[in-house]
Formats: structure tokens, C-alpha cells, sequence
């Protein structure tokens, strides 16, 4: 079993945070090969959060999620997602482990905790399970949001990025902005590959959904660089700069859902670390800009902050009219760092 630690880089933040960690490891003072980090924009209260659970699953399973809230209560909506969506997930796996072994004429389930890893499997037939399982979590988690009391999330809600580690194998579900980026070193060059596709209503797939349900996509006159769902007939309405997201409920019936994209990606010896990070950062900071920052960071420990403080001179030095959105960085690394990265540009 694990403990749970709420831990913020940021003195006044500490509830943006959340780390579940194997016992034994934490006791044991074993290095981390992951690290957070959140930091408030100039907007306002930090919307975003960000959640990383070791052990998830089997004993080398990761887990790992960044949520950007918006709205007025936005802060409160990615706090939800972030303390529950992991549980939800590993909850539903379990559930349809179950039912598998009894179709299957096994009465003698697998231990609770144990949901299988992408090898024990074929990995087509585990990973439709993970799909299933996190479609099915999405679901319980949506109406977890709107079934809140005293909080109104008509026009407020969350992203969500999530990454599961599981042996050779990560299982990926995108709703909304947020991003996953993989970093890999190839012929001794650093090689940024995006795990995910923004969720933004100028997709095209996203736009036919949502003007087929009546909602409309186009940018205001004050904001003519972004693209926004509207609510038809009806200017005052929110204008949601994504095509998914948890909460929003007033544009739910127009075409914003919160079915999250799913997709696996096999781990290759050569795979060096996973970012996963709020729109702050990739506002302001490409692909590989990003990568380069991780890889050559003085640790695990420090990388996911590396990230953040650049994003934030960026912001000041690209925009400096503009008000800064908060930015917030999980990096997981795959093997520990070596000390010196050399890698040819």
C-alpha cells in the first residue's frame, strides 16, 4: 500500500500538488525519478493541479496527471479531478479484471491491487481494457463534478493529461490542452515526440462534433487569434478555448465533451522521460525547447521547476503585455539521469 503526500514547490500552493508514494520507497529514501512543479500566473488564484501515484497498479506502475481548471471556479474543479481520477481508473480496471476472470470460469481473482502490465497480456487486449476503464472513469468523474454541492460549474472546468506506466507501456488520455511530450535520445540527439493532440475547437474533427450539436466555433473581435466555443445565438455565453473538458456543463449539450482521446505508446529502450504540462508552458515553449530543459536539468528532482521558471521568463519576455497563465510540470523519467547528457543539436 502507499501513503499519500501533498507536496507544492511554492509556499502559499500547497494543495496544487499531490503525490502517492509506495511506503518502502519513501522509508527506504530511495531517489525520485520524477519531479513536480506549480506555479500561479498573473491571472489570478492557481487553476491548475497536478497528481503522480508510484505504485499505481503493479509495483513499477506510474501514474501520472496535470489538470488545468478555467471558469470561476476552475481552481476548485481540477483539485477535484486531480485528488479522485486516479483511484477512479485503477477502481473501474479492477472491476473489469473481475468480470473477466468470472467469464472465464476463474473464481480465484488476482490480488486487487493487480491489474496486469502491457507484457502478461497481448498488449491489444490490455490495452482495451485501460480504454475501457479509463472511458468508464471519465464518465464517474464527470458526474462527480456536477453533482458537487455549492459549486457551480456551468461555466467552470478542467482539463486532463494523464499518463500509466505500466512495464513496458504507457497508456494515454488527453481531454483538452494540456500536453504529453516524449523524450528520447536517437543516434545521440535529443528527440521530442508529442504524445497528444491539443483538443481545440479549430480541429477539424472537433468542429464538425460541435456545430453538429448546434454549437458554434469562431474568435472574438477582442481575442482574434483564438478560437472559442460559443453557445449559439448568444455572444454573453462562455467562450471555452477547448473542445473537451470536465465541468463546462453549459456547453455540454453543444458539442464539448468529456470522452477523453486514448491511445498506447510502447516504450523503447532509447525513451529517456515523459513531461506532461498545462497550456502555460506550451504557450511559450516548443516541444523541444521543453525537452532540452528536462534533459539537461541538474536532476530528476529539480527538472519539472527548470521547466517552470523558463516558461515564466518567456511569458515576461515574449508577452510582456499579457497576463502570465499558471504553469504546471510533471517530468517521470524512465532510467536515472546520467550525469553529463551530451547530445548533438
Amino acid at each position: 500500500m502507499g501513503i499519500c503526500i501533498s507536496v507544492s514547490e511554492k509556499d502559499d500552493d500547497d494543495e496544487n500538488v499531490t503525490i502517492f508514494e509506495e511506503r518502502k520507497k519513501v522509508l527506504n529514501g530511495s531517489q525520485r525519478l520524477f519531479s513536480v512543479y506549480s506555479k500561479q500566473g498573473t491571472k489570478g488564484l492557481n487553476q491548475d493541479a497536478a497528481s503522480i501515484h508510484q505504485g499505481y497498479g503493479t509495483e513499477d506502475g506510474t501514474f501520472c496527471g496535470v489538470y488545468d481548471g478555467h471558469g470561476g471556479n476552475g481552481h476548485r474543479v481540477s483539485k477535484i479531478v486531480s485528488s479522485q481520477l486516479s483511484s477512479l481508473i485503477l477502481e473501474q480496471k479492477n472491476v473489469l479484471e473481475k468480470i473477466d476472470a468470472i467469464e472465464n470460469g476463474c473464481h480465484n481473482t488476482t490480488p486487487k491491487n493487480h491489474v496486469g502490465t502491457m507484457n502478461e497480456n497481448s498488449d491489444a487486449n490490455n490495452f482495451q481494457k485501460w480504454k475501457e476503464a479509463i472511458v468508464s472513469a471519465f464518465k464517474v468523474m464527470e458526474k462527480e463534478v456536477k453533482l458537487q454541492h455549492n459549486l457551480d460549474c456551468s461555466g467552470s472546468g478542467t482539463t486532463a493529461v494523464v499518463i500509466i506506466k505500466q512495464g513496458e507501456g504507457l497508456v494515454i488520455a488527453n481531454l483538452g490542452d494540456s500536453r504529453a511530450v516524449m523524450g528520447t535520445i536517437c543516434e545521440e540527439k535529443l528527440v521530442a515526440t508529442q504524445l497528444t493532440t491539443d483538443l481545440k475547437p479549430e480541429l477539424p474533427r472537433e468542429a464538425e462534433r460541435i456545430r453538429r450539436c448546434n454549437g458554434c466555433v469562431y474568435a472574438s473581435k477582442e481575442e482574434p487569434e483564438i478560437q472559442r466555443v460559443w453557445m449559439p445565438n448568444n455572444e454573453h455565453s462562455p467562450g471555452l478555448a477547448m473542445s473537451r473538458s470536465f465541468g463546462d456543463f453549459l456547453l455540454k449539450d453543444y458539442g464539448v465533451i468529456a470522452i477523453p482521446d486514448i491511445s498506447h505508446h510502447p516504450l523503447a529502450s532509447s525513451d529517456q522521460f515523459i513531461v506532461l504540462a498545462s497550456d502555460g508552458v506550451w504557450d511559450v515553449l516548443s516541444n523541444d525547447e521543453v525537452a532540452s530543459i528536462v534533459w539537461s536539468a541538474e536532476s530528476e528532482e529539480v527538472a519539472a521547476r527548470a521547466v517552470v521558471e523558463a516558461a515564466t521568463a518567456a511569458w515576461k519576455n515574449k508577452f510582456p503585455s499579457y497576463m502570465a497563465d499558471d504553469c504546471t510540470v510533471v517530468c517521470l523519467f524512465l532510467h536515472q539521469k546520467p550525469q553529463l547528457q551530451p547530445f548533438k543539436n
